[in-house]
């Protein structure tokens, strides 16, 4: 059940159509918020946005690359010219796959790089004209990378670090202005294209499940309801802050699942 209520909002999800991040979209949309998500697919979108709208929400979307600046201030113009101001921007679009650091291209570390960070940027960028001010909450889906070094995940790593320093940084940046930008870092979420990524075998799942202290996997829609509080008046007074929304993982059982991988993909066993 949702606890907030989102009627009237503006709520901008990129990355919103598959994952946690269509959990996010889906949440709003139940709360009452008018939702437009943006992604790379035009199929994506057109289907995500007829979910939403069978929710009952008012929905609409627009396709875009984060890494192309241009594109994604076409999208929050159009937004804006339907909807007007933005009250949540919520930014998820990532791209991540296991891969030592020697036997990994530059040109495939700079992807991920390039759509984790830079796209972060953009998103960032492009929204802001539109952001409501004062009022707007911006939140940046960010990783245990940022702040856990991981055994295959080195372009993971520095990207998502990136993103929090982004976030921490327009923290301070744009306060004045009554603007909010927090991360929120999710741990292993049940059903995901990062999961499945990350722990392909039904056996690295369970191992997952047992690393985490909570002894569960999470679900999109726990991630969903930390971004409806930080996006809410209950949260009014918190800023540039990095969530772990992961039942604790982070706090030990991230380290062995990072060796678990590791092991993995070296080796074929985890």
């Amino acid at each position: 059940m949702d606890s907030f209520d989102f009627s009237t909002r503006v709520v901008v999800v990129v990355g919103g159509t598959s994952g946690i991040n269509r959990g996010v979209a889906e949440s709003f949309a139940r709360a009452g918020a008018k939702v437009a998500v943006a992604s790379r697919s035009r199929e994506k979108v057109d289907a995500t946005v007829a979910a939403l709208q069978a929710l009952g929400a008012e929905a609409m979307g627009f396709t875009c690359d984060v890494r192309e600046s241009e594109a994604l201030a076409e999208g929050m113009n159009a937004v804006a010219a339907a909807w007007g101001q933005i009250d949540v921007l919520v930014s998820g679009a990532a791209g991540n796959f296991p891969a030592l650091a020697n036997s990994m291209s530059p040109k495939a570390f700079k992807s991920v790089v390039d759509i984790d960070l830079l796209g972060t940027f953009h998103v960032m960028r492009a929204a802001y004209p539109h952001l409501r001010k004062p009022g707007a909450s911006v939140i940046n889906i960010s990783a245990p990378q940022a702040f856990l070094p991981m055994i295959a995940q080195s372009h993971v790593c520095a990207a998502k670090a990136g993103v929090d320093m982004i976030t921490r940084c327009l923290a301070l940046e744009w306060a004045a202005e009554g603007l909010r930008v927090n991360s929120i870092v999710p741990g292993p979420i049940a059903g995901t294209e990062g999961m499945k990524r990350l722990a392909p075998s039904e056996d690295l799942i369970e191992k997952t499940r047992k690393s985490v202290p909570l002894q569960r996997l999470g679900e999109p829609d726990d991630i969903a309801r930390a971004c409806q509080f930080l996006a809410s008046p209950m949260a009014s007074y918190i800023n540039g802050v990095v969530l772990p929304v992961d039942g604790g993982w982070s706090l030990s059982g991230a380290s062995s699942f990072s060796s678990m991988v590791a092991s993995f993909f070296q080796t074929g066993q985890a």
